[in-house]
């Protein structure tokens, strides 16, 4: 399998998903590629026209999956909380829940069967430990809104929200090994050089490359 490489000409303007791109440097041209809550198909797009990958999807929302069938995406229906049970051990070179795991049932259930199914995962995560998050609970008292969380406490689908330092935690109890790791700031820039404190107080969101 070739090696990983940027895609050359793929952009956006919306940074609140620069996480995207991110995600496309690290999968391989031509692997098989399962997307899970994969919206309407950004993301398969991207990896499809730019790596040449074998993609498929799960969405739960029906309008997501009429949203990507019109694309000629390959995307069912489901839920990641209780389908991922029904796949196969090592079925997709990459497994890949970009924004998706602080809005299951249970994260680490579905991080298992992730890591399960995929040789290697890919997630993405809004970080609840940057500090504009924790200014607005310190000095506003009430439940955050940002770019990167700008539903109202009441009608959010996001039930398990996390640091960055909490998601490492999880793949340390887990045994998951953490391949690549990285933080982006408000503008999607790359935290490159800071330590792991200063990108959990930083990062608006983080995007990591897991394996057995």
């Amino acid at each position: 399998m070739d090696a990983p490489v940027p895609p050359p000409d793929v952009k956006t303007t919306d940074t609140s998903r620069v996480d995207l791109l991110l995600i496309a440097e690290m999968v391989a041209p031509g692997s098989r590629v399962l997307d899970i809550g994969c919206g309407d198909g950004t993301l398969l797009r991207i990896l499809s026209e730019k790596h040449g990958v074998d993609g498929r999807g799960i969405e739960l929302s029906q309008a997501g999956v009429n949203q990507c069938v019109a694309q000629g995406l390959s995307v069912i229906q489901g839920d990641a909380d209780t389908d991922l049970v029904h796949y196969p051990d090592a079925a997709f070179d990459y497994a890949i829940l970009s924004r998706t795991i602080q809005a299951t049932r249970n994260p680490r259930h579905v991080l298992e069967q992730l890591l399960r199914i995929g040789k290697r995962v890919v997630v993405s995560f809004p970080n609840f430990g940057h500090w504009r998050v924790r200014a607005q609970l310190m000095f506003g008292g009430r439940m955050p809104q940002t770019d990167n969380l700008p539903e109202s406490w009441y009608n959010t689908p996001n039930i398990h929200l996390c640091t960055i330092k909490d998601f490492l935690a999880l793949c340390k109890d887990m045994g998951a090994k953490v391949e690549r790791g990285v933080s982006l700031n408000a503008y999607g820039t790359k935290l490159m050089s800071m330590p792991l404190a200063a990108q959990n107080l930083f990062g608006e969101q983080a995007v990591f490359l897991l394996s057995r």
